[in-house]
């Protein structure tokens, strides 16, 4: 399950580390394909470069992968119950500390790109749609294809992920089980204090 749920945060890079584009100008189905086809190119050229340089593979995710997802969305969904519950300075605090935990997550699943190769499936929307999902599959040679889904929505006329499921399993649903057990053991600051010292941990130097 880890292997792919390596796959599923690598393909979410893939989605939305491209070149500028903007979602308003297409549907969301050949904006995935779009970006997709363009950060593959980059990470072919460059993979060696951002794999000495965490911070500046860190910036390269700040600017191109977060304006393409709807974090407040996405931390909501893995809090669930217990986000009404938590104080605006609480949630303010867990969604800070989850898109930085999924910053450096992505980061590290840049190193597992080894030239897969991503399908595309079928796609049809219906008129006036607002929520859609986007069907893609990871593919490598020996292996079963993976099949990865975009779960997107528009919001004043712009296309963000709020989720992403591999084999059925959802990225967010996947991380509140365990926000949730903390949450009714310990409370709201024992997350927040559990995901900045994670962070804290994952931004430090390697042992040498």
């Amino acid at each position: 399950m880890l292997k792919k749920f390596n796959y599923l945060l690598l393909s979410m890079v893939l989605l939305v580390s491209a070149a500028p584009v903007r979602a308003t100008e297409m549907p969301p189905d050949v904006l995935v394909k779009t970006t997709t086809e363009e950060v593959t190119t980059i990470l072919k050229k460059d993979k060696n470069e951002f794999a000495n340089d965490k911070q500046k593979l860190y910036a390269l995710i700040d600017a191109k992968v977060l304006p393409h997802f709807d974090f407040d969305q996405m931390t909501r969904l893995a809090v669930g119950r217990f986000w009404n519950t938590a104080t605006p300075a609480q949630q303010q605090a867990l969604i800070k500390q989850f898109r930085i935990l999924l910053v450096r997550t992505y980061a590290g699943a840049l190193a597992a790109f080894n030239n897969q190769v991503i399908e595309f499936k079928p796609f049809s929307m219906p008129s006036g749609a607002t929520d859609v999902t986007v069907d893609t599959q990871v593919k490598q040679p020996g292996q079963q294809p993976i099949p990865i889904n975009y779960s997107m929505k528009q919001e004043q006329g712009e296309w963000k992920v709020y989720d992403v499921s591999i084999d059925g399993v959802s990225l967010v649903l996947n991380y509140r089980g365990s926000f949730g057990s903390e949450i009714h053991q310990k409370g709201v600051n024992s997350l927040i204090q559990t995901l900045t010292a994670r962070n804290a941990q994952n931004d430090a130097p390697a042992p040498k």
